[in-house]
């Protein structure tokens, strides 16, 4: 039977912000808050005393911050989900984070319905994921919501597994990314990414979004097709 409810820990240390966001999450049918912590110290252990299945979590916070806070949920192994929730938009702090394993990165401020959109996004994939013992690589590519054309037909020089890596990190996304963040993600040469995402823009699975800064070149940005 499929699992109806999801506990949520809240790690935010501005108690108005935790209180809006207690709001946000509770009008999202299946989703409960469970605990609220300031910090990420405060956060570590209520983890292992609530046992969450999410933790919303903020960066900027006093003893232990967001970066510092998921780095030790991966070292001890805590079997929770993160989704960050943070006003830090620099790139550094974005590629950090979704490398340790956040499944989603809200900027503040933000609205109702994003912070919808990633709980439902959420909701099914953990659906998905909890209805087989074991899966096939064809119902793996569906709940990682994988084009089937992204991995059929590939060049010469490409390969189906790298194929399958950057699309799948890419379905994770909702901001557009370099070459160069996709390869450190990946932990690919930022070339060897350039060439995929290339492609994938070619077969129109993803989109060019070319962002124009002050001094220098323009940034090639890419995204699925779909997401803002």
């Amino acid at each position: 039977m499929a699992r109806k409810e999801w506990k949520v820990l809240l790690i935010e240390d501005d108690p108005m912000v935790q209180e809006v966001n207690k709001d946000f999450i509770t009008t999202v049918k299946g989703f409960t808050v469970c605990a609220t912590a300031g910090n990420g110290e405060e956060g570590i252990k209520l983890i292992k005393e609530e046992q969450p299945d999410l933790v919303i979590l903020d960066v900027y916070m006093p003893k232990k911050d967001g970066i510092k806070t998921l780095q030790e949920i991966r070292k001890q192994k805590l079997e929770v989900d993160v989704i960050v929730v943070s006003a830090a938009k620099d790139k550094e702090t974005i590629s950090l984070m979704l490398q340790n394993g956040a499944a989603d990165y809200i900027l503040k401020p933000f609205k109702l319905e994003r912070m919808r959109q990633a709980l439902e996004k959420y909701k099914q994939y953990k659906q998905k994921i909890e209805a087989n013992d074991t899966l096939s690589q064809e119902q793996l590519d569906a709940i990682l919501n994988i084009p089937q054309q992204a991995v059929q037909n590939l060049p010469k020089g490409l390969n189906h597994f790298t194929m399958n890596e950057v699309t799948a990190f890419l379905t994770q996304q909702t901001a557009s990314l370099s070459a160069e963040e996709v390869a450190k993600a990946l932990g690919i040469a930022r070339v060897t990414a350039r060439r995929y995402l290339d492609y994938l823009e070619k077969t129109g699975i993803i989109k060019l979004d070319v962002q124009y800064g002050g001094v220098g070149r323009p940034v090639n940005r890419y995204v699925l097709k779909g997401e803002t």
